[in-house]
């Protein structure tokens, strides 16, 4: 398998940063709600149970809901966060946050269209709010609609979001469109923004492994390894970088844990039979 085609085919299943639900953190003016990751308790059993009994105590706080289906959302509970967030925007419905909110668990829905309803109306409400431009441009970015995702990356970078999706996914577009230099510059911002996030190493070593750096590809894919053992994608790619730099042994041992975690994926197949050590040894005769 050439390069090019390696690289295109890693590009269609390249992984995609999370997109975390926001929560609410002020209970007397939704319109003031900021960003908040949801960490790995909120989406507990006992978190919504607590959630609840503060619902029953204000029950017209539109925020307790919005916080409630956050939770909800985390939990994969997704028709009891949906009704959640339905009931913030009835109570308040210049509540934006809880549009964008509903909109990303729409889209885990199947429901595309009102997922793109609601951002466009959380945009309406607040056209300086960073996430719902994310939200819909990845939207754009995955139906194909590289030129409406584009703009909708550059407005969130224009209001200088602090959500390094906004780069990551733009580099996503530029790497598509053999963009190469603009995906890595985008691809080290994303990483200076969030470094302990995966997915922008090894999107930034495909497009070092295309521009021919492969020296820097294979530091970005030790670091895919390094942090995620069962990587078959990382160890793949570290192969490719290995491969490129002459280091067949290597790269085969690379090929190998590949093929070892996920037997079916081919680019690790193809990579152990180029480099496997009856061709390493053809390879050296005739060097």
């Amino acid at each position: 398998m050439s390069e090019s085609a390696t690289v295109s085919g890693r590009l269609a299943c390249a992984a995609m940063l999370l997109g975390l639900l926001v929560a609410g953190c002020s209970t007397s003016d939704p319109g003031s709600v900021i960003k908040a990751e949801i960490d790995a308790a909120s989406g507990s059993e006992a978190n919504i149970d607590s959630l609840t009994a503060v619902i029953a105590r204000n029950p017209n706080d539109a925020n307790g809901y919005n916080v409630r289906g956050t939770a909800y959302g985390k939990a994969g509970k997704l028709r009891e966060a949906t009704a959640d967030f339905d009931t913030a925007i009835r109570l308040n419905p210049n509540f934006y946050q809880a549009y964008a909110n509903r909109a990303l668990v729409q889209r885990r829905l199947g429901r595309e269209d009102l997922a793109l309803a609601d951002y466009n109306r959380a945009i309406q409400i607040n056209p300086s709010y960073d996430v719902a431009y994310i939200g819909r441009g990845n939207m754009y970015r995955q139906s194909r609609q590289a030129t409406l995702a584009l703009a909708d990356f550059n407005q969130a970078i224009a209001l200088r979001t602090s959500d390094p999706r906004a780069y990551h996914n733009r580099a996503l577009l530029y790497q598509a469109n053999g963009q190469h230099q603009l995906a890595i510059d985008d691809f080290s911002k994303a990483i200076a923004m969030s470094p302990a996030n995966l997915e922008p190493f090894e999107g930034r070593g495909l497009s070092y492994l295309a521009t021919g750096d492969y020296k820097a590809a294979l530091e970005d894919f030790n670091e895919v390894v390094k942090r995620d053992r069962n990587s078959f994608t990382g160890w793949t790619n570290q192969g490719l970088a290995l491969e490129k730099l002459g280091e067949r042994e290597k790269a085969f041992a690379a090929f190998s844990k590949a093929a070892a975690l996920n037997p079916n994926y081919r680019p690790a197949l193809d990579g152990m039979k180029r480099t496997s050590p009856s061709n390493n040894a053809v390879a050296r005769s005739t060097t």
